[in-house]
């Protein structure tokens, strides 16, 4: 038998000890690594997260960590951003969040628009973010000395945003409305309730209703001139100006969708039920119902007057139009594209358009013609029982295409 000498046998011997010590130690790093996660935490303007605080955090794996998010005064919470798969409400200011992997979570808050004067006052910050806490009209404080008639010599509402300073933010109408809003502006550009919106810029879920606009260039019932988005939004009452104008937007170089438009239009040129021009826009979801009237120049259309290498889809109007020079139910003049949109044919008063397809009042109020282009729309028996899940509710034979979500 061969004897192995002392000292190659403890120098084995240490050699395995070290390699199984490098082992277990990979073993318990490995195994560290996968059990920790971190969790970042910040918030927006407006407040603050107090539990379990703002910063680096780490857990172990499968920890339920607890979320609270406090505004201050006059600010109010709406959603968690970020890595939020694994938060249980992301709606909710008092939450909890369960610990599967490294999350990077911020708390969003917006101020509080719940008068006249607090709306006015956007115009100090153009690029914060805002939320409607109910509805604002003639009785609510500061609507005589800011929006209504009397107010600023007589011209009414001052436009937020201008040429120079466009608005960047976000404003959240949170499906509140904002109604007696009256602008006596015939000279001035760029004027509704919002003047101009930048790109980045949006509005959402806000009506303007029974309203009076009137301005001159750039004239819309909700926005002037839109270079960003504007979503699930309506008007209804007059507006008036030379060209662009456009029932609720004047002139749009961004997004417009899931918004109608109800009222009367009345401009020289690039009249629009919707939106006077689109500029290499998108339109899509959206309709229009009332009156346009376009004289003395041209390009007036039901829903869109002037669709300058702009998309619309998904559309359609029924209002009566009237103008003199490149007139049309849908569209006064495209150099576009007009896809799956129509206009009655009837209360048009107009035969033709320069985009989209032409219906009875009989077609525009079957469903079968717009499963045919596509449409995410389903029959309902009662204009109050709404199916969400699609974004347009018809009662068939009876009503046009309504939006799922008005009011």
């Amino acid at each position: 038998m061969k004897i192995i000498p002392s000292s190659r046998k403890n120098r084995d011997i240490a050699v395995a000890i070290i390699f199984l010590a490098v082992i277990a130690l990979n073993v318990w790093l490995l195994s560290w690594l996968s059990a920790h996660y971190n969790l970042t935490i910040s918030s927006t303007e407006g407040g603050e997260v107090t539990t379990p605080g703002e910063g680096t955090f780490t857990y172990d794996e499968g920890t339920v960590v607890n979320l609270v998010a406090e505004a201050e005064e006059g600010y109010y919470f709406v959603n968690w951003a970020g890595d939020v798969s694994a938060i249980t409400d992301v709606n909710a200011d008092a939450t909890s969040i369960t610990m599967n992997g490294h999350y990077s979570i911020n708390a969003k808050f917006a101020q509080e628009i719940r008068d006249w004067y607090d709306l006015d006052d956007i115009r100090d910050n153009l690029g914060g973010t805002y939320i409607l806490m109910n509805d604002l009209d003639s009785t609510t404080e500061g609507y005589s000395l800011l929006a209504g008639p009397t107010a600023n010599n007589a011209t009414g509402w001052h436009p937020i945003g201008t040429y120079s300073s466009q608005f960047t933010g976000t404003f959240d109408g949170k499906e509140y409305q904002i109604e007696d809003l009256f602008i006596n502006r015939p000279s001035g550009w760029f004027v509704g309730l919002f003047g101009i919106i930048d790109e980045g810029g949006q509005i959402e879920d806000v009506g303007v209703v029974n309203a009076t606009v009137t301005g001159d260039k750039y004239v819309g019932g909700l926005v002037g001139r839109n270079e960003g988005t504007v979503t699930t939004s309506y008007f209804t009452g007059n507006v008036t100006g030379r060209s662009p104008v456009g029932g609720l937007v004047g002139s749009s170089y961004g997004t417009v969708s899931n918004s109608y438009s109800s009222g009367k239009v009345n401009g020289g040129g690039g009249v629009g039920g919707l939106v006077g021009y689109n500029y290499y826009g998108t339109v899509s979801n959206s309709y229009f119902t009332g009156n346009v009237t376009g004289d003395p120049f041209a390009f007036v259309g039901g829903l869109l007057g002037y669709n300058k290498g702009g998309t619309v889809n998904n559309s359609y109007s029924s209002g009566g139009v009237d103008g003199i020079y490149a007139v049309g139910g849908l569209v006064g003049a495209n150099e576009g594209n007009v896809s799956n949109s129509f206009w009655d044919t009837e209360t048009s008063g107009q035969a033709t358009s320069d985009g989209g397809t032409g219906k009875n009042t009989t077609g525009m109020q079957d469903i079968l013609t717009f499963l045919g282009a596509g449409w995410d729309i389903i029959v309902v028996y009662n204009p109050n029982d709404r199916d969400t899940g699609c974004i347009w509710n018809i009662i068939n034979g009876v009503t046009y295409p309504f939006l799922s979500w008005e009011p």
